[in-house]
């Protein structure tokens, strides 16, 4: 009788390691750091500063403040001198099932008075200094094997080539905005040290294969003696390590919580209704109702027929009441619960000039990181599309 009260003692304890375990590795964070070029491909050059062995120190030091987190799962494109495909880079990152990408680089000029700092997210940009960032990193496949096989179609002296292949960018570009802004915001914090350059557009191949919200980072410009000096020293490293790492921990705190099982006081069903689902996108569609304890509640009267857009001003595992006090003072909050996390919009307009105005309101009450989305029909769309 013991022996048997023992045997299920210990499967009891072992069922509950189990759980802890299940429950830890599904509130993991994970970040795959690529850092740009390696071995053959030396990236640039400038008086003995070479960009492949500056983006792997810092990818190292990034890595080495993340792994230190809880909750937070780091992989590596690569951690050693060794030339790795573009399109490589990002199924690493795919097969990580990362939740984002980060590809880390140094920037160079023929005009060596240029400075600062830029963070990309993959699109189709028109404006030449980005299409010519672009064209520079993609030029990077010239020294793979059977690259014209491997991205035919694909021109890496063209960039706008991309613009034929099929892209992904849209799923994920409002996250990845996020990331970039984060990023550069936390360039700024350094001083002067190296100047901020925000953020940027440009199709970059190595972002155009990972299905997760990714960002380009160019840390500055080696090209700079002074920037470049500071890029190439420890010191310098580490302040640019830490800040990337700030970010990325600043993201997945805003957008997936602290990891921690967090304990809600539950409203009563009926409040649930009409505090929390009000205004409710739907995950399928991202329709502009929302079903609740079998009704259906739409958000206002408005003519869906028209775009509609709205300021996002977070995404959290939290759930929160749809109240001023909740949301800096901001009124006509609404949320949509996709993916497991909730998203904080604010406004509603069908006019642009308007969206913008609310878009800077939010931006005064202390979300930087806000920005724009759009409804048509009751679906989701770009801003692009809403425009036209």
């Amino acid at each position: 009788m013991r022996k048997t009260y023992k045997i299920k003692r210990i499967l009891t304890f072992i069922l509950i390691i189990f759980s802890v375990i299940g429950h830890s590795q599904s509130n993991t964070f994970k970040v795959t750091l690529d850092a740009g070029h390696g071995a053959h491909d030396f990236g640039a050059v400038y008086e003995g500063r070479i960009e492949k062995n500056i983006a792997l120190a810092v990818v190292l030091k990034v890595g080495k403040i993340l792994e230190a987190t809880p909750q937070m799962q780091v992989n590596y494109t690569r951690k050693t001198d060794v030339f790795i495909d573009l399109i490589e880079r990002a199924n690493i990152a795919n097969r990580f099932n990362a939740n984002i990408f980060v590809s880390i680089h140094c920037n160079a000029n023929r005009n060596t008075a240029a400075d600062g700092t830029e963070t990309y997210v993959m699109g189709l940009s028109k404006v030449a200094s980005n299409l010519e960032a672009a064209k520079k990193e993609n030029s990077v496949i010239t020294l793979e094997k059977d690259y014209k096989q491997k991205y035919e179609g694909f021109d890496p002296n063209s960039p706008e080539t991309m613009i034929g292949m099929t892209l992904m960018q849209e799923e994920y570009l409002d996250n990845s905005i996020s990331l970039a802004s984060k990023v550069e915001d936390a360039f700024g914090d350094l001083g002067k040290k190296i100047r901020g350059g925000g953020v940027k557009q440009a199709p970059f191949m190595v972002l155009h294969k990972a299905y997760m919200p990714r960002v380009l980072i160019e840390m500055g410009f080696i090209s700079n003696s002074t920037e470049g000096n500071i890029l190439n020293s420890e010191e310098g490293q580490n302040e640019i390590a830490k800040a990337i790492a700030e970010a990325i921990l600043s993201y997945k705190k805003e957008y997936f919580g602290n990891g921690e099982v967090e304990i809600f006081e539950e409203l009563p069903s009926q409040k649930i209704n009409e505090k929390i689902i009000r205004d409710t996108v739907t995950p399928a569609k991202a329709k502009m109702t929302a079903q609740s304890s079998g009704s259906v509640l739409s958000n206002k009267s408005v003519d869906a027929s028209k775009a509609i857009f709205k300021v996002q001003l977070s995404a959290s595992s939290r759930r929160l009441e749809l109240v001023p006090r909740n949301f800096k003072g901001l009124k006509n909050i609404s949320v949509a619960y996709e993916n497991r996390v909730y998203k904080y919009m604010f406004g509603e307009t069908s006019d642009f000039d308007e969206a913008k105005k609310q878009l800077q309101e939010a931006k005064e009450k202390g979300y930087d990181s806000a920005f724009l989305i759009a409804f048509k029909n009751g679906e989701k769309i770009t801003i692009q599309d809403a425009l036209k």
